[in-house]
């Protein structure tokens, strides 16, 4: 199966159907009558179709189970036309398209069983899925203006070529994953006056993110969160929760990370891990729906 443990949960809903056509106005006058010999085509079929939607996983190799919270099947009849939607929805990592496609023809399949005793011409037409939200494409900033950003790694010993850089390299194949122009990349030591420093030049030159990997942990030497705490203008502390929120359920070390996010001006400032683990997951936790803070500080910037 696909690899989904670097996604986070949203709201995911589907919506799929299925068609079934009789061939004979009598056959709809009995499954509105309720005189099928094998029941009631309707309640029996829905019933099949939510076994069916359970049963996706045990049946589709590379489907994940999920946890179904909400399962709804309709009908709508058209002359000789029975069209089955159902909808599925979900707070998980994953989508539901499957699932809802998997219930409609499932549905379908039950009403064709039970039908065909009265009706050799039942056919099944156009599974389809009608529409799906959620996941990180939904929550994509629509902001179509061209971001920049620097890339500040803070540490001592990378900064003495005593060790390579990864975390800040990892940042950057983020940040080209979501189109945003890379403007600077450093390696600086861990000193208060030179991180201050380098977010006023950077704010200055109008660079809209300014990310600092490094020096947030609780060493004597992790003064990030200070340096930063003392220029940021609003902390936006929603940033630094979801960020904490999405590592421990990695590592139950991330307590321990003091990830900073915040604006000055227009330029939005954030610190994160100097792990290498810690700076990728940190940037899967918040991006690219960070990026519709721009739509936000540029609107009004332009108003």
């Amino acid at each position: 199966m696909v690899d989904i443990t670097n996604k986070s949960n949203t709201l995911r809903v589907a919506t799929a159907q299925a068609i079934v056509k009789v061939s004979k106005a009598e056959t709809i006058k009995a499954i509105e009558q309720d005189t099928v010999p094998k029941g009631n085509v309707f309640a029996m079929s829905k019933a099949a179709g939510l076994l069916g939607i359970k049963k996706t996983p045990d049946l589709l190799p590379d489907c994940h189970p999920i946890p179904i919270e909400f399962a709804g099947i309709d009908y709508d009849i058209d002359g000789l036309e029975i069209t089955i939607t159902c909808t599925i929805k979900t707070i998980y990592k994953t989508g539901v398209e499957v699932e809802a496609m998997h219930g409609a023809s499932v549905v379908a399949l039950n009403m064709y069983d039970m039908l065909k005793p009265i009706d050799k011409g039942v056919e099944i037409h156009h599974i389809k899925l009608l529409k799906k939200k959620g996941g990180k494409t939904d929550f994509k900033s629509r902001y179509r203006e061209q971001l920049t950003a620097a890339v500040v790694v803070c540490s001592d010993t990378i900064s003495k070529g005593q060790k390579e850089d990864l975390a800040g390299k990892a940042i950057i194949e983020k940040l080209k994953a979501s189109d945003v122009s890379i403007s600077d990349y450093i390696i600086i030591p861990d000193e208060k006056e030179t991180i201050q420093n380098k977010v006023k030049h950077y704010e200055s030159e109008g660079i809209d993110l300014i990310i600092f990997t490094g020096g947030t942990g609780l060493s004597m030497r992790d003064v990030t969160p200070e340096a930063l705490d003392e220029l940021i203008e609003r902390k936006i502390p929603g940033i630094e929760e979801a960020i904490r929120s999405y590592g421990q359920n990695r590592t139950p070390y991330a307590m321990l990370s003091r990830s900073v996010a915040g604006t000055i001006g227009n330029s939005l400032v954030l610190a994160l891990p100097g792990s290498t683990n810690g700076a990728k997951e940190s940037m899967d936790a918040i991006f690219p729906s960070i990026l519709h803070v721009f739509g936000i500080l540029k609107g009004e910037r332009h108003n």
